[in-house]
């Protein structure tokens, strides 16, 4: 029985720079407050899960290998500033312009909920009660879908996606905005 909250978090936009399709360590450059603001939730006993869509994969922009040596790395200095992450999950593929195995409708590509479904059972976390914080609008009707409760960030695409008719429960600055909002709801 799902027993822990825990903050979703998107990747690019969100925690580092969206560098269209990043996947080399020179293109790795974290957004003004963000390790701040995941040191902070480290200090909780929120799990820590970042989402991410990763369409580069199947578009064949880069490898999953590529993906997985910049993920480590991204891990890496996060640890380093005194953070930690619970768990990554990614999603390679793309309906439209996925090639060969990529080119479906998954259920784990956001908006729809499988990155947050798998990683409710895999870590034993408790979707109503926990937040999703993202740049776009996929991104937060993925977490209205899934129960979570949902921030809109002021970096990436700020929401100007435009591709959902809808409205995050809160939308704030940045990343360290969203947590402090976290922290604030929570007490």
């Amino acid at each position: 029985m799902p027993s822990r909250n825990a903050v979703f978090i998107d990747r690019d936009g969100v925690i580092i720079e969206d560098a269209d399709y990043a996947y080399r360590s020179e293109d790795l450059f974290f957004i003004p407050g963000a390790l701040e603001a995941l040191k902070t939730l480290s200090r909780t006993s929120y799990k820590i899960i970042i989402i991410s869509n990763q369409s580069g994969i199947g578009r064949e922009y880069f490898t999953e290998s590529d993906y997985h040596v910049f993920t480590g790395t991204l891990l890496e200095k996060i640890s380093d500033y005194g953070a930690r992450v619970d768990g990554v999950y990614f999603c390679p593929h793309h309906p439209a312009q996925g090639i060969g195995r990529y080119k479906t409708l998954c259920p784990c590509r956001k908006p729809r909920i499988g990155m947050l479904t798998r990683a409710s059972r895999e870590h034993g976390i408790r979707l109503r009660g926990s937040w999703l914080i993202g740049d776009k609008t996929s991104d937060i009707k993925a977490g209205a879908d899934a129960g979570c409760k949902t921030i809109l960030v002021k970096t990436g695409y700020a929401g100007r996606d435009f591709q959902f008719r809808l409205k995050a429960d809160l939308t704030v600055k940045n990343l360290n905005d969203a947590v402090r909002a976290i922290l604030i709801n929570t007490r």
